[in-house]
């Protein structure tokens, strides 16, 4: 390895570009080791890291009753020029454990800003996000990763958009919409969302004002406490048009599955772009086992419904990860002993073979290169 390659390989998880910044860091990194920069930089700044993205809660902001927008202010490391509708990894302390989530970004990208956002639905089986949003305070330092996710708008936008959301599929959305109003670009938008009440409809009065501000967004929003649940067969009615429209949905899964199904059957399906918040269990979880992680020295025991990222996370192995449903591959690490089983599907792989971990369940005792 040459000198410019070694002062440009990464650091950890940290180094998302080739900045001098990041280079200097990644060299001091090695000629400290192992008393690294980060032992003296925490004590100045605790965002300042070579090692991983950090970030600093510096805003918790109720949308909802059971929702909230935290405002993020990222350390060393982090680019602002990711895509609206992508997603990103934030990790968090709680009780001596790091518990890490996927959120998608609700902010709109700006170069020159310094902050960004997610904003999060507490959920019943949640704990992370019911920690987020009832429990965690101004000034909390979390750990990041970097903006991650295909769902996204294309430069320049497609002359006619169609939005299918409901609940917290908005918040991708969200960051489309605010991107499309900062640049004082917005197409022909129509945007149907679902929501139990008014109350309940996350960024509801934001969506109504940009709703005035420029002729090309229609809203839909359905109440469906009231209203029902939104038939897409009413489509022709509030979109009729949207056959010709590119589509972005995000939501519940039957709801997915369903818009999935029409656009098929309607022979439009390149035409529609999905994001689905949870992986889709269509197996049975293996026996479980023990989970050994070689690199690491930890072990723990699980049930055949706990993946093996989950299980990691909890010994406080340091687990990759995005999208955490088997899409982005990022999780993939290689099973050196035993067998997992594929929650979505059922399939087993034998040791040797790589496996995604978000996905993936004990079929017995195995062993992780990780």
């Amino acid at each position: 390895m040459g000198l410019k390659e070694w002062l440009e390989a990464p650091v950890g998880e940290a180094t998302t570009s080739k900045a001098p910044l990041n280079m200097l860091r990644g060299a001091l990194a090695r000629v400290t080791t192992p008393l690294l920069p980060d032992d003296y930089l925490h004590l100045a700044n605790p965002l300042w890291s070579a090692r991983e993205l950090r970030g600093q809660i510096v805003e918790v902001r109720r949308e909802t009753g059971d929702s909230a927008t935290l405002v993020i202010k990222p350390g060393w490391g982090f680019t602002f020029d990711y895509q609206a509708g992508q997603y990103i990894g934030i990790g968090l302390l709680v009780d001596g454990r790091w518990h890490w989530r996927s959120y998608s970004l609700t902010s709109a990208p700006q170069r020159n800003q310094k902050l960004i956002s997610i904003t999060v639905k507490a959920m019943p089986e949640g704990f992370l996000s019911s920690h987020l949003v009832g429990g965690v305070a101004p000034g909390t330092i979390v750990r990041l990763a970097a903006p991650k996710g295909n769902f996204s708008l294309p430069e320049p936008p497609p002359a006619k958009i169609l939005f299918l959301t409901a609940g917290s599929g908005i918040t991708p959305i969200i960051s489309m919409l605010r991107t499309l109003d900062r640049r004082g670009d917005m197409p022909d938008v129509v945007h149907v969302h679902s929501a139990p009440t008014e109350d309940d409809a996350m960024f509801r009065m934001e969506v109504e004002q940009l709703q005035s501000e420029h002729a090309g967004l229609r809203v839909h929003l359905q109440l469906t406490r009231s209203m029902g649940k939104f038939a897409l067969d009413e489509l022709d009615e509030v979109c009729p048009d949207w056959r010709e429209r590119q589509v972005w949905a995000c939501g519940p899964t039957a709801m997915l599955d369903d818009v999935e199904a029409k656009w098929r059957e309607a022979g439009l399906a390149e035409s529609l772009h999905t994001e689905r918040f949870a992986i889709e269990r269509s197996a049975r979880g293996g026996e479980g086992g023990t989970v050994t992680f070689a690199r690491s020295g930890k072990s723990v025991e699980i049930d055949g419904a706990t993946t093996i990222l989950e299980a990691g996370e909890k010994v406080g192995v340091q687990m990759p990860f995005g999208c955490r449903m088997g899409i982005c591959q990022t999780c993939v690490a290689t099973l050196e002993e035993g067998c997992v089983r594929d929650l979505r599907n059922g399939r087993e792989h034998e040791e040797g073979t790589r496996v995604q971990t978000c996905v993936s369940s004990a079929s017995g005792d195995c062993t992780i290169d990780l």
